[in-house]
């Protein structure tokens, strides 16, 4: 199936989704958005303490968490100046990761007035998938103020 083709609002920049990230789950993390490019969003985690499982891998958790914001960050920028809220996401873990980086991009499935439906792939340094996920957004009336 293929994207919808759209562009990224005018102004979006990778030093204001980064900046919306301090002192949040994403900044404690270690997440940062690193490419604003043709219908994807990407953003990279390391994979250290903060993100280990008791083995010493990944945690599903955390890959989860890089996802979500991925799919969630991108759904915002596209709702018009609306509010999206997660629905229903999930996660297919493929490939154990215990150090380094991981990097996740997230493209769009469906963008409409009421929902949408991100896939994110999760990759390690050697460009293998550790993680695909797909969540789904509803679009909501941005609160007052």
């Amino acid at each position: 199936m293929a994207a919808p083709a759209f562009t990224w609002p005018p102004g979006l920049t990778l030093e204001a989704l980064n900046a919306r990230s301090r002192g949040t789950l994403m900044e404690t993390l270690g997440i940062v958005f690193t490419e604003l490019g043709d219908g994807y969003l990407r953003a990279t985690m390391p994979v250290d303490a903060r993100t280990h499982q008791p083995y010493g891998l990944l945690h599903g958790g955390a890959s989860v968490a890089l996802a979500e914001t991925l799919g969630s960050t991108a759904g915002m920028a596209m709702a018009g100046g609306n509010a999206v809220v997660g629905l229903e996401i999930n996660a297919n873990h493929l490939r154990a990761v215990r150090s380094g980086t991981v990097t996740g991009t997230t493209r769009p499935i469906h963008i409409g007035r009421s929902t949408q439906v991100w896939e994110i792939r999760i990759e390690d340094e050697a460009g293998q998938a550790v993680c695909i996920s797909r969540i789904t957004l509803a679009v909501l009336p941005a609160p007052p103020g």
